[in-house]
C-alpha cells in the first residue's frame, strides 16, 4: 500500500513526498483510516514501528479542515501527553514536518527550561500541542493552558508513563478534557494498570497491535562480546576503528558511566558526547543534534534519556552494559535497523552479567551469536566461574524492579513472546536499502 491510497489531502502528501515517504508502515496502514473516521484508537506497539506518524498525520488532516477561524478562535484543539521531553522534541518535529504545508500552528513544552517563550507561543494561539506532564500542570495552574476545547487527545508511551511515576499526573489531565473528544492511546505493553486506564478513557475503540515488545527486528544483526568489565573500554575503542561504523549510539547503565566513556574516547581522537538526565536541555538537544548531522560520531546515553531518540540510518547500537531489564534491551537495539533498513547491535557480557544476558536470550527466543575474534575475548570458561562467583556474592543481577545504584530508573516493560529470525556473526552492516521505498518511522 502507498500512502496515496489512505484517503489523503495533498498537502499532506506533498509533505511526505519531500520527507521520502512512500508507504506506510503496518501500524499507520491500520491507524490513519480509523482515526479520520473519528474513531478511538488503542495502538500496543514498540518504538521504531513508526506510531509517531500513525497519529500525526490523521490529526493533521482533521484539525486542517473545520477551523478556517484560527485567528480569532486560539483555543487548543489537540493534546499530546507524551513522558520525556526528547520524545516530546520528536514529536513536534515530526507535526512540523507533516503540517509544512497547512495553516495549523503547533508547539512543544516541557519542563528544565524557562517558560517564557512557551508561555509568549501559547498567547499567541496554538492549534496541537505536544507536552510533558509536569511542565503542562504547571502551565495549567498558572492559567497559561485551558484544555476545554480538546477534541484530540493522544496518551503517547502510556506504559513509560507509568514506569516515571507520572501515572497520576496523567489522571490529572485528563481530568480536565472534555468528554466528548477522540481519543488516541498507545503503549508498548499493555500491563494491568495501563488496560485499566485506557479502559476509563477510551470509548469503542479499534485495537491496532504491531510487533510485541518481546521481538526484535529481523534485520537487526546482534553479537554478543564475553568481556572482563576492565577490558570494556579497550574493547569499545578496538571495533570504533573499524570506519564503517559512521555513527553509533551506546548505552552505558549510570550517568557517571556515560561521562566516563565519553572521557575516554574523547583521549583516543573518537569525538563523543553523553546524553541523561544530568544534562541540561540544551546540551541534551544540541548532543542530539549533533549526533544526527554526524558531527558527533559517538552519541553515549543512559535508557531513560534515550527513549525518543529517533535518527535516520543509525546502523549501531553498542551495549557497553547490559541492561538488568531484559525488555530494555529491546527498546534500546530497536534505535537501529528501522524504517526497513538493517543494523547491528553489538552487547558488551562480563561475567556479572551473564545473568541478565540468559534473560534477554529467554525473552526474545533467540540464542544471540558469540563473536571471539578481538583481542579482549573472554573464555566460555573464565565467564561462566566468574557469574557463579559474582552469584554467591549477590553482585549480580539486581532484583526486578529494583534501582541499581546510581542508575537511572529502568522500564518495567512485558510483552508477549514470540521468536523472531535473524542472528548471525561478524561486525559489519549488513546489505542495504537501495530501491525500497522509504516508510515514516517517527
Amino acid at each position: 500500500m502507498l500512502f496515496e491510497e489512505l484517503n489523503l489531502i495533498e498537502p499532506i502528501l506533498s509533505a511526505l513526498q519531500t520527507e521520502g515517504y512512500t508507504q506506510p508502515t503496518p501500524i499507520q496502514e491500520q491507524s490513519i483510516p480509523n482515526i479520520l473516521q473519528g474513531r478511538d484508537l488503542l495502538g500496543c506497539a514498540q518504538t521504531g514501528t513508526g506510531k509517531t506518524a500513525a497519529f500525526a498525520i490523521p490529526m493533521l488532516q482533521l484539525l486542517s479542515k473545520p477551523h478556517t477561524n484560527t485567528k480569532v478562535h486560539k483555543a487548543i484543539k489537540a493534546l499530546v501527553l507524551t513522558p520525556t521531553r526528547e520524545l516530546a522534541i520528536q514529536i513536534e518535529e515530526s507535526f512540523k514536518a507533516y503540517g509544512r504545508n497547512l495553516p495549523i500552528k503547533h508547539l512543544v513544552i516541557f519542563g528544565g527550561v524557562g517558560q517564557k517563550a512557551q508561555t509568549d507561543a501559547l498567547h499567541r494561539g496554538v492549534d496541537i500541542l505536544v507536552a510533558t506532564p509536569g511542565r503542562l500542570l504547571d502551565l495549567m495552574n498558572q492559567g497559561f493552558v485551558n484544555l476545554r476545547d480538546i477534541e484530540i487527545f493522544v496518551l503517547d508511551e502510556a506504559d513509560r508513563m507509568l514506569d516515571m511515576g507520572f501515572i497520576h499526573d496523567v489522571k490529572k489531565v485528563i481530568a480536565k478534557l472534555p468528554a466528548k473528544r477522540q481519543t488516541l492511546f498507545f503503549s508498548a505493553t499493555m500491563p494491568k494498570e495501563i488496560q485499566t486506564l485506557a479502559n476509563t478513557i477510551l470509548s469503542d475503540p479499534i485495537k491496532v497491535e504491531v510487533t510485541p515488545v518481546s521481538s526484535t527486528a529481523e534485520k537487526i544483526q546482534q553479537e554478543i562480546y564475553y568481556v572482563e568489565k576492565n577490558d570494556k573500554k579497550n574493547l569499545l575503542i578496538h571495533i570504533l576503528q573499524d570506519k564503517t561504523i559512521q555513527t553509533a549510539l551506546v548505552f552505558a547503565r549510570t550517568k557517571h558511566g556515560a561521562d566516563r566513556i565519553v572521557k575516554d574516547l574523547i583521549k583516543v581522537g573518537v569525538k563523543a558526547e553523553a546524553i541523561h538526565g544530568n544534562k541540561s536541555q540544551n546540551a541534551r538537544q544540541r548532543a542530539l543534534t549533533n549526533f544526527k548531522a554526524k558531527t558527533t560520531r559517538i552519541l553515549v546515553a543512559t535508557d531513560i534519556a534515550a527513549r525518543g531518540i529517533d535518527v535516520d540510518e543509525l546502523t549501531h547500537v553498542i551495549n557497553y552494559e547490559l541492561p538488568n531489564i531484559p525488555e530494555t534491551y529491546v527498546h534500546r537495539i530497536g534505535r537501529t535497523g528501522r524504517a526497513g533498513l538493517s543494523g547491528t547491535a553489538l552487547s558488551f557480557c562480563d561475567s556479572e552479567e551473564k545473568e541478565f544476558l540468559d534473560d534477554i536470550e529467554k525473552l526474545i527466543g533467540l540464542k544471540l551469536p558469540v563473536t571471539e575474534d578481538h583481542p579482549y575475548a573472554l573464555s566460555w570458561q573464565s565467564l561462566m566461574s566468574g557469574a557463579a562467583a559474582a552469584k554467591v556474592k549477590g553482585k549480580a543481577k539486581p532484583s526486578r524492579g529494583a534501582r541499581p545504584e546510581r542508575t537511572e530508573r529502568q522500564p518495567n516493560l512485558s510483552g508477549a513472546k514470540r521468536t523472531p529470525n535473524g542472528g548471525g556473526g561478524g561486525g559489519k552492516r549488513w546489505g542495504s536499502n537501495k530501491g525500497k521505498p522509504k516508510a515514516a518511522n517517527s
